[in-house]
């Protein structure tokens, strides 16, 4: 029997297959291509995060010595006096022939490079900066040195000192360093009340700026407790306005004199 010729319709019609396997490909070509995109590596994010991953891994550890309050270890667990490491103690420097006027303007000097430091989170409302003639002070959160109920700074505080100890440097200015709290008890070994957090707090600040090469000479560490509030301590947002730790700058050179 003779097969029948095929006509040009019956091909076209055997070849319809195409049509949809070429849609077909495309459209997994397509889903590819949005995979890819989704997927695909921020350049920017990942450049920060391996500086990030890289700086923390090969930065020297930073931390200071806890302070000693609360219970103290029995005399049988003493550090031996081989132990002991004893800073080099520096003479601050004084600048006795500066006038009460130059000093006035050296003060207001400091106010603005602390403005330049501080400039984004003084412009968010979480860093205050006041000057007069004799005084400079600067106000910080708790949260931007410590984390709750400790009195060791964490990573990023000791950041925040060291931008304050690159202006208090080279200079004679006293600094008195003043923590506090808000109303909430606090009980522990470590800290029986607030006095202990506050105070234990102003002194882990004024190690870092000693650290950073500010002379302990001209530096003091005051703690207030809950005492010395400046907000209410029933809202949420007041017990947060209380919770700071203030760094007064002297316009003059004397520690004793300038906490009077």
């Amino acid at each position: 029997m003779r097969r029948r010729r095929q006509t040009e319709e019956d091909l076209h019609n055997k070849e319809r297959w195409l049509i949809s396997y070429a849609d077909f490909i495309t459209l997994l070509f397509a889903f590819f291509v949005v995979m890819y995109s989704v997927s695909s590596v921020n350049e920017g994010k990942y450049k920060v995060l391996s500086e990030t991953l890289t700086g923390v891994f090969n930065v020297p550890q930073r931390s200071i010595e806890p302070i000693a309050v609360g219970n103290q270890p029995r005399q049988g667990d003493a550090a031996s006096a081989d132990d002991v490491i004893i800073p080099e103690v520096t003479e601050a420097p004084r600048n006795p022939d500066i006038s009460e006027e130059g000093r006035t303007e050296a003060l207001r000097a400091m106010a603005d490079q602390l403005a330049l430091e501080f400039d984004e989170l003084i412009n968010q409302g979480v860093v205050t900066l006041e000057t007069n003639e004799r005084w400079l002070e600067l106000n910080l959160p708790d949260s931007l040195l410590f984390s709750s109920g400790a009195a060791e700074p964490h990573y990023d505080g000791f950041d925040v000192v060291a931008k304050i100890a690159g202006v208090l440097r080279n200079r004679d200015n006293a600094v008195k360093v003043e923590g506090f709290t808000d109303n909430r008890p606090i009980r522990t070994n470590a800290f029986p009340s607030n006095w202990e957090l506050s105070t234990a707090r102003a002194a882990a600040v004024v190690r870092i700026l000693t650290m950073e090469g500010v002379e302990a000479e001209r530096l003091a560490a005051v703690g207030y407790g809950q005492h010395q509030p400046v907000a209410r301590n029933d809202t949420e947002e007041g017990r947060r306005r209380n919770r700071r730790v203030v760094l007064m700058i002297s316009r003059d050179a004397s520690v004793r004199g300038a906490m009077r």
